[in-house]
This record gives structure tokens, sequence and C-alpha cells, in this order.
């Protein structure tokens, strides 16, 4: 922490800073795209997996790009389009939706589909909207060219039902995750998970209508999904890859720290909210020992941090 502090000290600094964590990216999707092109005679289904908030969405378009430039031509479809609906999801003990859940998907609908694009034929792809919590009414028609490979970017990616209608020797998996290395004021690394609450706290206050307290206290239904159904399959992916941006911390510091201090405080003696209060008083502390930036302008268009804070060239 102290050393990325020292980048966030002036504005020329930081843009050094924020080039080479994305220099570092770049390098990245570099090897990946020479791997891939090295098996791609048999491959015709990418599968980008990770848990919330790890980068997926991003990564994927910026994957396709890299792909392109290597002479393939990838059409990215998202899972998250086949959602069955918030009333259809199965319920978290408070009664929410779960929509973490695998139940919450489409299964059938999405093998289907998979299966008749690999073959050539043309299907309508469903839309499902956050805001409303239901499919859109019209649906997007796709058929797949010989040409063409499949990019998918889902939450339960290494789950071997979700993609069973296509076989182990046409699919390539891919696991993204935020496996920083830093330090915090405690000399302590800080936590994965902690980066990525963060990320989801920013991205659902203006994506999915929540505010910041209702994702962190869903945060544990979140972490109780990702270990029951992406964990365990980690075994079987081709490629792993660090989604993390340092450089994302002192943005996250502008958009959330003036919530942390009441969380902590409405949190510390209410026993039913203890897993939010370790979680809030944890990530106050890591937040009040950044160095807030402010400047977003620095920050490349087609970073995965734009996933989150909004202004990326990309559509979500």
């Amino acid at each position: 922490i102290p050393k990325m502090n020292e980048y966030a000290k002036d504005y020329e600094s930081a843009v050094d800073f924020v080039n080479m964590c994305e220099s570092k990216h770049g390098h990245m999707l570099a090897e990946l795209g020479k791997e891939i092109m090295n098996n791609i005679d048999s491959i015709r289904l990418i599968g980008i997996a990770g848990p919330s908030s790890s980068g997926k969405t991003t990564f994927s378009h910026r994957l396709r790009i890299e792909l392109m430039a290597l002479g393939l031509k990838p059409v990215m479809i998202s899972i998250d389009d086949y959602y069955l609906g918030r009333e259809m999801a199965p319920k978290n003990a408070d009664g929410t939706p779960d929509l973490e859940h695998i139940d919450a998907l489409d299964v059938e609908l999405f093998n289907k589909d998979m299966f008749n694009l690999i073959q050539g034929q043309a299907v309508t792809l469903p839309i499902f909207n956050f805001k409303t919590g239901k499919r859109e009414e019209h649906t997007t028609p796709m058929k797949l060219e010989k040409n063409q490979i499949l990019l998918l970017d889902s939450l339960h990616g290494l789950y071997e039902p979700m993609t069973s209608s296509v076989s182990n020797e046409q699919k390539f998996k891919l696991y993204i995750e935020t496996l920083c290395q830093i330090r915090g004021a405690d000399s302590n690394f800080i936590r994965w998970t902690d980066i990525r609450l963060l990320r989801r706290m920013v991205r659902d206050s203006w994506h999915r209508s929540y505010n910041p307290r209702q994702t962190l206290e869903h945060w544990h239904y979140v972490r109780r999904s990702e270990i029951q159904h992406i964990i365990p399959f980690l075994g079987t992916v081709d490629h792993i890859i660090d989604g993390s941006l340092p450089y994302e911390l002192p943005i996250y510091k502008k958009h959330l720290f003036k919530f942390f201090p009441d969380f902590v405080k409405d949190y510390k003696d209410n026993p039913k909210r203890q897993d939010a209060y370790i979680r809030a008083k944890r990530v106050f502390d890591l937040l009040d020992s950044v160095k807030e930036w402010s400047d977003e302008e620095v920050i490349p268009k087609d970073a995965l941090i734009r996933e989150y804070i909004g202004g990326s060239i990309y559509k979500y």
C-alpha cells in the first residue's frame, strides 16, 4: 500500500502506474492468444469463467479483439441473458432471489442453443434486463459461421452441466480472478474477495439499482455460491488470468469510503450482521490506508475497471 500511495501523489506518477498495470494485462492477453491459436483446430467454444466481479465481461471483450488481431472471428455470448428471472430464481434465507445459484439459469435452453450454434444452425438468444429482473420480449438472432468461435462469459462456465452439449475437445476453459499480491498497512496480503466486493458495490449502485449497503449485506450469499459452484471445478481449467489492477483501490476509495464508517457503526453490535461487520471493518481499514485518487480521465476506456466505474467503450 505505501508504494501504491507514492504513485498516487501526483498526476504523472498516477499515469505511469495506470499504464504499467494496463501493459501487464496486455502481455497476458498476448500470451493467451498464442496458446489459443496453438489449439485452434479443435476449439469451438472458449469459456471465460470466474467469481462475481472478477472482470469476466471486459476481459471477454478484450480477448475478442486479441483473437480478431490474430485472424479469428469470435462471437460473444453472456450466460447472464439466460437468467430465468428474479421471481423464478431460488431464494436466499432472507427471501431475496439467489441469482448466483446455478438453478437461476435456464441451463436446458442454453445447452440447446450452444449445440445448435456449433452445428451451424440459427438460434434466437434471449436478452435479460437486470433492472427489471426479467427477460426482454425481443431476442437476438444468431448463426455461427464455420470460421467463427464462441466466447462465453459466465459465472458458471466451469460447471460441466452448463455446457454438456459441447464436447470437451471443443472447449477451452479460462478462469479469471483478482489474484493481486498487495500487502496492506498491517503487512498482510489484502483479500482478493474484498477487491471484488468493492467492484460490485460500485457497479451495483449505477447498473443494477442496488445501494452499497444492499450489496455488502448480500455478499455472503455470493461467496457461498462461489464456494459451491466455482471453486470445486478449478482443476478443469486450461488457463488462469489475473484480473486485478492495483490502481483501482484509490479509485474505489473515492466512490465508497464515505459509506463505511456508518456500516461499521451499524453492524458492530448487531448479532445478525456479524459477517457484514467483519467484512466492513476490514475494508474500512484497507481504504483508510489508501491515498484517494479522483482523476479517472487517465484510465483507458477499454480498461477492466471501466466495467465497474463506468465510461467503458464496451456495452454491458
